[in-house]
């Protein structure tokens, strides 16, 4: 679907979105509307009777419900991503059923079909391994490394749509892009799966200084970051290591890297305003020397190098750290996660993403507080948020914008809809804006109405809009029962006052 290719009806959505400002606040929501409120800020909108449920059940036990999603059965959402099957393999299956071609071909002892051909020899030559990885692949039932990030898509999109969890699903969002990886950069291809299933989803609701101790070990943000690198800067460690860690072929510098030691603190826990210096982020990152990972090809663990450690003392925002080995990196993860700045970031980034662009600074406080008092608790924070005034205040209600996964799995709701989450909706999605699992840099996709707002994206949604009610989306039909048309569908899911939550 081309950005040009706007229908006359999908014009008149368009002049609706950009001409729109906020709704305006009344005194106070009405009933119904806070039951919407609810549905769309802790999920991604309402289904046909779903208002009527949460009326019936109240408010209140719903959010409780919610804040439990172990308490909830999900057995149609679980059903629906039961053929993902790399979903709920490990990491050495993983690099077995879904082989890089070019690795592969080396294995087999063939010149790597990608490789640039210097003349018509070797172009012959590296067709025939083509042709000979194709059919190894073929024989053996083997997947492509492109197939794992498009079962991370579809299982996105799919429990978005059919999970009863589905706070549980937000937060998985939340917290991915909190900590974010980016999919395509070598390793993370095999190691991004692992990444959500095993270290976002467990620990969404806990407490943060689980969560952020999950992170700091996972293989995933080890490479993505680099600090599976990071090493003592001793010659004869730096040759041995420089032999045993290439990966794609790509060579690195070895010694201390800063990189995972900076983004902890700036985007992980402090803030960029946390108090911490230069001087910090250099002795956090001799702190994490040697948290490396094992057989990066095959089992891909996480492991400990005493050999690659500075064992020497650390001063780390005031803390003398003197015990050296990997208890250093576990201390400054103790540090991080009981520091006032850490509490107040943490909490000024939930508000954000429930309550307002703006965070109301009142609200701030009480969850802040909610954080210090209980050890982080995730659940807790959430729940002084949702028992808020602010929350359910006439400032917030209506005046998020939702992310084009948002609109995309709300409007398929919201039509009760039915789906098999074909690969077409990620792309859509990620041509209004939002490419999932591939956002490029650390700080993941800002939490702001302006991030949404551009005009391709706009008119991708409209044509979303028009598409999804003219049954024009593979695997995916809705129910227009409720409208006189697929045009009167489309209007209202393309009105302004739908593109927000």
């Amino acid at each position: 679907m081309r950005h040009k290719t706007i229908c006359p009806v999908g014009l008149v959505f368009l002049l609706l979105c950009l001409t729109a400002t906020a709704i305006p606040a009344a005194e106070r929501i009405s009933d119904e509307q806070q039951i919407t409120h609810v549905l769309n800020r802790l999920g991604f909108g309402a289904r046909p009777g779903d208002v009527e449920h949460v009326r019936q059940m109240g408010i209140r036990q719903y959010i409780e419900q919610q804040l439990h999603p172990e308490s909830i059965s999900d057995t149609q959402a679980d059903d629906r991503v039961a053929s993902l099957s790399s979903l709920k393999m490990n990491r050495s299956e993983i690099v077995n059923q879904y082989p890089e071609p070019q690795q592969l071909a080396r294995d087999l002892g063939l010149r790597p079909p990608n490789q640039q051909a210097a003349n018509s020899a070797e172009a012959a030559e590296q067709a025939n391994a083509r042709a000979k990885v194709q059919e190894y692949m073929m024989a053996n039932k083997l997947g492509r490394p492109q197939e794992l990030l498009q079962q991370l898509i579809t299982n996105r999109i799919l429990r978005g749509i059919y999970s009863e969890r589905q706070l549980q699903e937000v937060m998985t969002d939340f917290w991915f892009n909190h900590f974010n990886i980016y999919w395509d950069k070598g390793a993370d291809r095999w190691l991004t799966t692992d990444y959500e299933m095993k270290v976002i989803r467990p620990h969404a609701m806990g407490k943060f200084k689980d969560l952020l101790l999950a992170t700091a070990q996972s293989p995933a943000m080890l490479f993505y970051l680099d600090n599976h690198l990071s090493s003592v800067p001793q010659p004869r460690i730096q040759a041995a290591l420089r032999n045993r860690i290439q990966n794609q072929n790509q060579k690195r510098e070895t010694g201390i890297n800063e990189n995972y030691a900076r983004e902890l603190m700036e985007l992980h826990t402090l803030g960029v305003d946390g108090g911490y210096t230069q001087k910090d982020v250099t002795e956090v990152a001799r702190a994490f020397t040697g948290w490396t990972i094992d057989q990066p090809r095959q089992t891909a663990n996480f492991v400990f190098r005493p050999q690659m450690h500075d064992s020497g003392e650390k001063l780390v925002l005031d803390h003398r750290i003197p015990n050296g080995g990997m208890q250093d990196g576990l201390r400054v993860i103790d540090i991080l996660a009981h520091h006032p700045s850490t509490a107040r970031f943490i909490a000024t980034k939930l508000v954000r993403r429930f309550v307002s662009d703006d965070p109301p600074k009142s609200l701030v406080d009480k969850v802040a507080a909610t954080y210090t008092k209980t050890d982080g608790d995730i659940r807790e924070m959430l729940r002084t948020i949702f028992f808020s005034e602010e929350f359910m205040s006439p400032e917030s209600y209506g005046q998020k914008m939702k992310s084009p996964l948002e609109y995309v799995v709300s409007s398929i709701r919201a039509l009760g809809g039915d789906t098999g989450g074909a690969p077409q909706l990620g792309r859509l999605i990620g041509q209004m804006g939002q490419p999932l699992y591939q956002y490029i840099a650390p700080t993941g996709f800002p939490d702001r109405t302006e991030q949404w707002m551009s005009d391709g994206a706009l008119v991708t949604r409209l044509n979303f809009a028009v598409s999804l009610t003219l049954g024009k989306l593979p695997d995916t039909r809705v129910d227009l029962n409720g409208f006189k048309d697929p045009q009167a569908a489309a209007l209202f899911i393309g009105s302004p006052e739908f593109q927000k939550r």
